[in-house]
């Protein structure tokens, strides 16, 4: 299983606005630090902000914070909506699937109880957490 860059992006806003709670951030302040275009970060921000996980404070002294307490940011419920999919086969997808073997083939079983664990673990780390872990190297 592989994240899409957007969701590397989101992971990575998140990390670097908990990291600097103390100051409002900008999208450029975020891009620079991890040589990320602007414009593509932007359309992240903007999404975390519907989500209600990225704040956005307008005006002269405006900027970015967290819209939650790091506590309360679940990687597992950020990676569920920033990912457009979890299909790691073919046959996950009910509108493409063609394989020949869908009916009989207990790999998709396999696939899916595997999903379903890297989903788990995720589920069980916060935004705090990881900080704490980050803190501690």
């Amino acid at each position: 299983m592989r994240l899409t860059t957007y969701t590397d992006y989101a992971l990575r806003t998140l990390l670097y606005l908990a990291a600097n709670r103390e100051q409002l951030v900008t999208i450029q302040d975020i891009a620079d630090a991890h040589s990320i275009a602007k414009n593509h970060l932007t359309k992240v921000v903007h999404q975390l902000g519907i989500l209600g996980y990225v704040e956005s404070l307008r005006g002269r002294n405006g900027g970015l914070r967290l819209g939650r307490e790091p506590g309360l940011i679940n990687i597992g419920a950020v990676v569920r909506s920033t990912e457009p999919d979890f299909y790691m086969a073919e046959c996950f997808d009910p509108g493409k699937n063609h394989c020949m073997l869908s009916g009989a083939c207990s790999l998709k079983g396999v696939l899916h109880r595997a999903t379903a664990a890297y989903l788990a673990v995720l589920d069980g780390v916060t935004l705090e957490r990881l900080m704490a872990q980050q803190a501690s190297r």
